[in-house]
């Protein structure tokens, strides 16, 4: 799969099947889509390619929106590889392309640079300056710039349409199941660890800490993990709290991972961690004895977990 970073893309992937979008989480609706591409690849015998934007624009426009994320760039290139896409644009979502009139974008960057046979788009894709474009506007200029607009239904699952919006939803309400399954794997987090005020060494359960960047903020609470070190392919298994650490007055949203049966330093490593099963809730105790307690009891929850 090749990546560009910009849309001066080679002639091998001129005429092609793109897909346009963020794929944040590329869930079970997304992979429908790529399954319909794929039959579009064999009839025309075309390439499939995508074009996505870094950073999301919704984070880009809205300063604010800190925990956001289902996948950073690099999970999201790797389960587009496993998609079997034969290249990948990343454009720069910058002040500079964010003030490109739509026509431009249609005729200039569609039309002649990237030059697709078929483009897919989601019914309610936005784009241009002040979001001034949509797929009325694409499908207007189909013959000039000789591509075929395709707009796939959206996937619907017990009466609600598949979207990383829903399956945010469903992290921040602990419902991990429901979204893991319209994931169709398991919600993780990759990140670096980092060296903590080592709070659980001290209590007799050290953990692997992780600042969670711009992933979603997930129900805060602790949960049934496993984890790999981003260059292995074995897991651990382990268990987790996400939150802010009520009962030591903590005010930063930490990841703190407990591996079973490990014993290593993990310190600027990097880890995905992968999400099982809630457990519970965050919850402050009144003091380190209780939490000590009731993490036995998690302890012995997450250990029954397959």
């Amino acid at each position: 799969m090749q990546l560009y970073n910009s849309f001066n893309i080679s002639k091998k992937h001129k005429n092609s099947i793109i897909l346009i979008g963020n794929f944040d989480g590329l869930h079970l609706g997304h992979q429908k889509l790529f399954k319909l591409a794929k039959k579009y690849k064999k009839k025309y015998s075309s390439k499939i390619g995508v074009l996505t934007f870094e950073p999301m624009p919704k984070m880009f426009f809205n300063s604010q929106l800190k925990n956001f994320r289902l996948s950073n760039l690099n999970q999201k290139i790797e389960n587009l590889s496993k998609l079997n896409v034969d290249f990948v644009i990343i454009k720069k979502f910058d002040h500079k392309f964010s003030k490109t009139k739509s026509i431009s974008f249609i005729k200039e960057t569609l039309g002649k640079r990237i030059n697709p046979k078929f483009i897919f788009v989601s019914n309610n894709f936005k784009f241009g300056n002040k979001r001034e474009g949509d797929v009325k506007q694409l499908i207007k200029y189909e013959k000039l710039c000789k591509y075929k607009i395709i707009k796939p239904q959206p996937s619907i699952v017990k009466k609600k349409i598949i979207s990383s919006s829903l399956i945010r939803k469903y992290l921040q309400n602990g419902k991990l199941k429901d979204a893991n399954k319209l994931l169709k794997r398991n919600w993780s987090i990759d990140g670096k660890v980092q060296k903590g005020k080592q709070l659980g060494k001290k209590i007799g359960f050290p953990t692997a800490n992780i600042d969670i960047n711009d992933y979603v903020l997930a129900k805060p609470g602790v949960y049934g993990v496993k984890a790999r070190k981003m260059n292995r392919s074995n897991y651990i298994t382990g268990i987790a709290n996400l939150g802010y650490r009520p009962t030591f007055n903590g005010k930063k949203i930490l990841l703190e991972v407990h591996l079973f049966n490990f014993s290593g330093n993990l310190y600027n490593k990097y880890l995905r961690v992968e999400f099982l099963k809630f457990i519970r809730k965050e919850k402050k105790f009144k003091n380190v004895e209780q939490l000590k307690k009731q993490i036995n009891v998690d302890l012995l929850i997450a250990k029954k977990i397959k």
